[in-house]
């Protein structure tokens, strides 16, 4: 549920705009374009964003907690070391996204279409990824335990290095998926077989 918002920026242009070390809370960001925005370590907290365009758009340390990101465009947006823990996506546009790192713990993005994006060594612990479409995508290194990851599709994803412990393989499309020698292991156990040497 979205945090009451106690300012609004409506149909700002912040195309090609360059922020640093700026704090927002309890802001409604309505219509807003951030395409190719550089944001170097800002802070949003408790804030909505509505009809946002963070496509190209470049994110390095910056925090969005308990964000609610509503109809966004994503497209080829990089979040690097990033902390987005709790924060809410809804009806959102991604294709290309790029992760490196940063924490997306309690992060919601129920159905999402992640298809062909790339999450390296990110911290997704109890994540809400019902749905997810992540065909293609890779995610690696990353720690999923906790992961809500029921009906998502797996198919030709790149799992190498995520922790999959708590990963349902009979709730999942992992067709094609790739994953490594220790995860195989994990993997078989949770299918209830017996791995010996």
């Amino acid at each position: 549920m979205a945090y009451p918002t106690e300012k609004t920026i409506w149909a700002t242009d912040w195309d090609t705009l360059e922020i640093s070390g700026e704090s927002y809370r309890r802001v409604l960001f309505q219509d807003v374009d951030m395409t190719e925005l550089a944001d170097h370590g800002s802070s949003f907290e408790e804030c909505h964003f509505s009809n946002v365009r963070f496509n190209v758009s470049v994110h390095e340390d910056a925090r969005f907690l308990n964000c609610t990101f509503t109809r966004c465009s994503l497209f080829d947006a990089t979040f690097t070391g990033c902390k987005l823990t709790g924060s809410v996506f809804d009806g959102c546009t991604y294709g290309l996204l790029k992760v490196e790192g940063g924490d997306w713990s309690y992060a919601a993005l129920p159905g999402a279409d992640l298809r062909g994006s790339a999450f390296h060594g990110t911290r997704l612990r109890e994540a809400d990824l019902t749905g997810v479409r992540l065909e293609g995508a890779e995610l690696r290194r990353a720690d999923l335990s906790g992961a809500a990851l029921r009906g998502a599709d797996l198919t030709k994803c790149d799992l190498r290095g995520s922790d999959l412990s708590t990963l349902d393989p009979h709730a999942v499309t992992l067709k094609n998926a790739i994953i490594d020698p220790f995860q195989t292991t994990v993997i078989a156990t949770a299918l209830g077989l017996d791995v010996r040497e």
